[in-house]
């Protein structure tokens, strides 16, 4: 078991205001995996101090120092890779398979920001006829609030930290409660890199202390991940401060299987584009519309994977979904699941019947669910879920297919399935979502990522998202 008594605050360990702990607890068998102090409003308010003493000398520290800082610290987060993924995967429930891939592929993610700071513009001299110049340069954007999630957290952590930290901002890192214990891992790690004290502070803490630090007059941007119903308050309240804001939110990405695409690949596809994280993802693609004329053949296909795949202990090799990841979020999934018969569809494969396997009673576990004869506008085709349950509903045209995805508050992620790729490539140009797969392409690393529509606000990754963390600055300079 891991125990913290302190704080991560301004670069230092430091003694919590309050006696406030937080239980971190295993979703698979409800034992304790360790506790960490509850941070406070007081604790946020001495972090922040200390940021906005460190944002100017942070600011003109030189750039070959930041990326030296950001570097070390690489270093020491993947020789702990391995020891980092088992405590995740004890914390939330992520099964290893997952939360090893992850986090032996972030180190090169990081690698990715630090080629990118090398090349980025940090500052350009814009000539006029007459030769008077104007010199372009990327200013910090000020002290950023980074808040994450628990279903991946150092990669929500990440993509945050990374460039924010290279484009000069000191960072307060607040984490969700269900993942304190693998945060604070990071906060170990940035002291060991040797960042100056303010530049980064480690904290988990509940909503009521997130809404203190997203209010706090010496914040300057807020990056969050999360919910959306979170992220429209978090937009609300920033907007009344014109904060800078970053919003990265939910999803019910939609998949389209065209009639000449292979169910068989289909349903392989979906696996992992689904049920991966336990279906504890924004990206999933849990709306899966099938021509009609494969549509049978295409919910048998994906039937049988879901049936399949193995349910358990997430700290077994062999387990591909694990437990949900908390107790109220498990019983929503499973009150979706006695919705979607209510509304009319059919269960394929899964349903809400508990697991005779004794070794599952005292977990939050859930059956892989496909739900057939759905129609769009069933509420189990409209809200995210956030668990293994996919729907699948029929088209007979392209164009109906195209409507039908696009018919979503959201627009996050999505795909297409067919033989003809560069017909695929055509799809995706006219459905309104920030990444979309042709038969499961991979994105690149430096890709912009990010969601249309209630799916969020700004880009992550690339050289679009270390833009989010900067101001331009035009300064006209004469001859």
């Amino acid at each position: 078991m891991r125990t913290y008594d302190q704080l991560f605050l301004g670069g230092r360990w430091t003694e919590p205001a309050t006696t406030d702990i937080l239980e971190v607890r295993s979703p698979h068998d409800r034992a304790l995996v360790g506790t960490a102090p509850k941070a406070s409003t007081a604790d946020v308010d001495r972090a922040v101090a200390a940021a906005r003493r460190a944002l100017e000398p942070w600011g003109r520290t030189p750039l070959a120092e930041r990326l030296r800082l950001v570097e070390r610290f690489n270093e020491l987060h993947a020789a702990r890779a391995d020891e980092i993924a088992e405590l995740i995967t004890a914390e939330n429930g992520s099964p290893s398979w997952f939360t090893g891939w992850t986090q032996h592929n972030l180190p090169e993610r990081t690698a990715a920001w630090l080629k990118l700071a090398r090349e980025f513009s940090w500052e350009e001299t814009l000539t006029d006829e007459a030769g008077n110049r104007t010199i372009v340069r990327a200013a910090p954007v000020g002290v950023v609030a980074a808040v994450i999630p628990w279903n991946s957290p150092h990669s929500a952590a990440l993509v945050k930290l990374i460039p924010a930290l290279l484009a000069g901002n000191p960072v307060l890192l607040k984490a969700a409660p269900e993942t304190a214990l693998d945060a604070m891992v990071l906060a170990e790690l940035f002291e060991q890199a040797g960042f100056p004290e303010g530049v980064v502070s480690v904290f988990a803490a509940d909503r009521d202390v997130s809404e203190h630090l997203v209010c706090h007059p010496g914040v300057d941007k807020i990056s969050f991940t999360g919910s959306t119903a979170a992220g429209r308050r978090i937009a609300s309240l920033a907007g009344e401060q014109l904060k800078r804001v970053g919003l990265e939110l939910g999803g019910k990405s939609a998949a389209i299987v065209l009639a000449d695409a292979d169910p068989e690949t289909v349903a392989e596809g979906i696996r992992s584009a689904t049920f991966a994280n336990n279906g504890e993802m924004c990206v999933a693609h849990t709306r899966i519309f099938a021509a009609r004329e494969r549509y049978a053949e295409v919910v048998a296909a994906l039937a049988e994977m879901a049936d399949g795949l193995v349910v358990g202990d997430p700290a077994k090799p062999d387990t591909f979904v694990g437990p949900i990841v908390r107790q109220d979020q498990y019983e929503r999934v499973l009150s979706y699941l006695r919705l979607g018969v209510e509304e009319g569809a059919r269960i394929a494969a899964g349903g809400a019947e508990p697991f005779a396997d004794p070794e599952l009673a005292e977990g939050f576990y859930v059956r892989p669910t496909v739900f057939a004869d759905v129609a769009n506008d069933m509420r189990i085709a409209r809200e995210e879920i956030f668990g293994p349950v996919l729907v699948v509903i029929p088209f007979d045209t392209e164009e109906e297919a195209i409507r039908l995805a696009n018919d979503s508050d959201y627009g996050l992620s999505g795909g297409v399935w067919t033989a003809d790729a560069e017909h695929g490539v055509e799809i995706a140009r006219s459905v309104r979502t920030g990444t979309f797969h042709v038969n499961g392409a991979p994105r690149h690393g430096n890709a912009p990522f990010g969601g249309f529509k209630a799916s969020g606000v700004g880009r992550e990754y690339g050289s679009h998202g270390l833009a989010e963390f900067v101001e331009w600055q035009a300064i006209a300079a004469g001859r």
